[in-house]
């Protein structure tokens, strides 16, 4: 049977050293985070919300405390292993879209197929889920186009496309609604959550949106580092 907890969080801290000696930006975090729940991860600049997300993603590692990520503790796994895990069960979509320059739409969401396989982009199974993808987030007719040909609310939705690429578990978005205008902000929080309940994905999100936070089942609220409130609607 597989675990109903997809993220566990115990005691999370993480500081730097700065020319004026440490900074503690996270401060003992415990959560935990079921398989399919969204999570609004909300709090004003500077209250560790990207630096939680990215701990929990093992982009970085925290100075203590632990993260179980899909069943694994990622504090047991090298850098290549949590790569690896990542691209196994992780999607990202983040505020300033990461797409790559000289590539196409097409080819910037295969890139998670072809770090998974080694395979080549022509492969027809990759590509035809990566074309699916596109035409569900209404790109069809901006598949060869490169991402400076393309608004930012296109490239937004390539990133999404990207993403869920890979069929990932869980979904981490940081700000994926910052850059974009409020017409088209709506219609991408629209596009996340659709796709997100289609696939059954779990889903944690940071955001300064309050309509986007609004469509999770559950909200934490960060400040100074630390979790100053957990409400489930």
């Amino acid at each position: 049977m597989n675990d109903p907890t997809m993220l566990k969080v115990e005691r999370l801290t993480k500081t730097y050293m700065t020319a004026t000696g440490p900074l503690t930006v996270l401060k003992e975090v415990t959560l935990e985070v079921a398989a399919g729940d969204t999570l609004a991860v909300v709090g004003p600049s500077g209250s560790g919300k990207t630096t939680l997300l990215g701990l929990c993603a093992g982009l970085d590692q925290p100075s203590t405390g632990s993260v179980v990520l899909n069943g694994t503790d990622l504090g047991a796994l090298t850098e290549d292993g949590r790569a690896l895990l990542r691209n196994a069960c992780v999607g990202f979509v983040f505020q300033n879209f990461q797409l790559i320059p000289t590539l196409t739409a097409l080819e910037n969401v295969l890139i998670p197929l072809e770090l998974r396989t080694g395979a080549p982009e022509w492969a027809g199974d990759f590509v035809a889920e990566a074309r699916g993808l596109l035409e569900r987030v209404g790109l069809s007719d901006r598949m060869g186009h490169y991402p400076l040909q393309l608004s930012g609310g296109e490239q937004q939705r390539v990133s999404l496309a990207r993403a869920f690429v890979n069929r990932p578990r869980i979904l981490f978005c940081d700000e994926p609604t910052g850059n974009l205008d409020d017409e088209t902000a709506q219609a991408m929080i629209d596009l996340i959550f659709r796709l997100n309940r289609e696939r059954g994905t779990t889903l944690v999100l940071v955001t300064h949106n309050l309509d986007l936070s609004k469509r999770c089942s559950r909200t934490i609220r960060l400040r100074g580092g630390a979790v100053m409130g957990d409400e489930r609607i």
